[in-house]
């Protein structure tokens, strides 16, 4: 598997993970983090993979 594949598939998944703590976990109360918050925070961890899976993807292109 490439890099820029594994970045881009990596990144999605990170995002969805997110996405899904995000709206699902709003009334499950975690002593130490807001879960909620972790999948903010997971969601810009995973747009930044695949913005950089596609960076990539684009810089390798043959000109």
């Amino acid at each position: 598997m490439s890099q820029v594949s594994q970045n881009l598939l990596e990144g999605a998944g990170t995002f969805t993970a997110g996405l899904l703590l995000w709206l699902f976990t709003e009334e499950v109360e975690v002593p130490v983090v807001t879960l909620t918050k972790v999948g903010v925070v997971m969601m810009w961890l995973g747009g930044a993979l695949v913005a950089l899976g596609l960076y990539r993807a684009a810089r390798s292109r043959p000109r």
